[in-house]
């Protein structure tokens, strides 16, 4: 008797629902990664640390991009896309997104807490850099950490 039902006999191995799934997954962990690399802005040239260590990009975070106009000697700050002339301006979106973030994370004692990650080219005066971490703060963001490369 032809059929799939019957009792007798191994069951067979489906491959293709497993493709599917992993395909899936794929997808997934793809759109995450690219989701994360554009919030960089690639003419930000960072500045040297030989002891920069890798961050855990497993958090959840705000990224903060302090660009230099060596034309009009200015600082512009970019965050989620935006471009902003000051960086207190970008204080009501940093908190909404610390608080969503907060709400992703959850309340464990093991969860770390939401982040700003600020990455100032390595032309920008200091002070330009320190408003962009009081904007932060303001926020309510404690964890803030600043991007570096270790070799030139």
């Amino acid at each position: 008797m032809a059929g799939g039902g019957g009792g007798e006999g191994e069951p067979e191995f489906q491959v293709a629902p497993m493709i599917d799934v992993l395909l899936t997954i794929l997808v997934f962990f793809m759109m995450i990664t690219s989701a994360q690399v554009l919030k960089v802005d690639k003419s930000i040239t960072l500045p040297i640390a030989m002891d920069a260590l890798k961050s855990d990009s497993n958090r959840e975070q705000a990224i903060v991009n302090v660009r230099w106009d060596p034309k009009v000697q200015k600082p512009s700050f970019v965050l989620d896309d935006r471009t902003y002339l000051e960086a207190k301006q970008m204080i009501p979106i940093l908190k909404k997104m610390k608080a969503t973030g907060e709400t992703k994370i959850g309340t464990g004692k093991e969860q770390q807490p939401y982040r700003a990650v600020i990455r100032g080219d390595r032309e920008v005066p200091a002070v330009h850099v320190a408003t962009a971490m009081n904007a932060c703060g303001e926020a309510g963001i404690a964890d803030i950490s600043f991007s570096a490369i270790n070799k030139d």
